[in-house]
């Protein structure tokens, strides 16, 4: 399945666009795709998940179809084809 990544501010600058689309798999959470945007985006490790994997790093805000992950079930939120993940920085919102 597929789904959308939007970036803003210094994030959008680590990965040197506004939007990625990734293939995931069935089955894949929010915490999936972090740890995948981490490992293919070096500038970005640390920044969305925290160092102990327990939480979002910082104040970052991360959504799910515009909806806050943490009023989901954070990082454990289930993605579906389709989906739209905009990672914001602390400086722009979180």
């Amino acid at each position: 399945m597929e789904v959308e990544c939007r970036f803003f501010g210094p994030f959008r600058d680590a990965v040197e666009d506004t939007r990625v689309t990734l293939t995931v798999e069935a089955g894949a959470t929010c915490g999936d795709l972090l740890d995948r945007l981490e490992t293919r985006y070096p500038e970005l490790d640390g920044r969305l998940v925290d160092t102990d994997d327990d939480g979002l790093a910082g104040s970052t805000v991360v959504t799910r179809n515009k909806t806050d992950i943490r009023h989901l079930d954070g990082l454990e939120t289930a993605l579906s084809d389709g989906d739209v993940i905009r990672a914001i920085p602390s400086v722009y919102g979180g």
